[in-house]
């Protein structure tokens, strides 16, 4: 028996992650940062990758209270860029560089990659109710307020008035950072007018 674990144990591929100064040189990370991230990421996943499943159980400890399955889904295709099936420390990696520390730019065109869920370069409607239903259930029901049956349906229909610049049913990149962008402006906007008035 513990022969058998010991082969299993051997012939369990191992990924080990292209060296820290590389991966130093593709992110915001510092070498130091790296390293706490690998020790974090190996500990969770010890052979070096994470697969769909593994994925979604670490994800479903962050929201108790609902079903994050269909989301971690969304978000675990979005770190799988090879689209192989797992994930390695260096997707892991490259991802949390973008979120964390990258641009605006770099930030929107990763989240439109989240919501181009069939990867043809446009978000239609059906892929952004999928996203918007699976947000819902991730909340749970202790969102606030008690959310009603229709709002993921109509969240879709605002988003696509805002967004959908050219009124042909489908969100482009650019048409989607343009609106993002938009957003982010007024909000500046309306925090610097705060601002002065205080």
């Amino acid at each position: 028996s513990d022969k058998i674990e010991d082969e299993l144990e051997m012939t369990t591929v191992c990924h080990r992650p292209e060296g820290l100064e590389q991966l130093e040189a593709q992110t915001n990370f510092t070498k130091r940062e790296l390293q706490v991230l690998y020790r974090g990421f190996k500990n969770e996943c010890p052979s070096g990758v994470v697969n769909e499943e593994t994925f979604k159980q670490i994800y479903a400890q962050f929201f108790p209270h609902g079903d994050a399955s269909m989301y971690a889904h969304y978000l675990f295709n979005a770190f799988d860029t090879a689209q192989n099936g797992s994930v390695k420390f260096e997707d892991f990696v490259m991802a949390l560089s973008i979120l964390l520390r990258g641009t605006v730019h770099e930030k929107l065109r990763w989240t439109f990659n989240l919501y181009d869920i069939n990867k043809d370069g446009y978000i239609n409607k059906e892929e952004m109710m999928d996203i918007v239903k699976a947000i819902y259930d991730m909340m749970g029901k202790y969102t606030y307020p008690v959310l009603k049956e229709d709002a993921p349906r109509q969240h879709v229909e605002v988003f696509f008035q805002k967004m959908d610049k050219n009124k042909d049913g489908v969100v482009t990149l650019d048409e989607f950072i343009e609106s993002c962008q938009e957003v982010r402006t007024k909000i500046m906007a309306a925090m610097k007018d705060l601002v002065h008035a205080i």
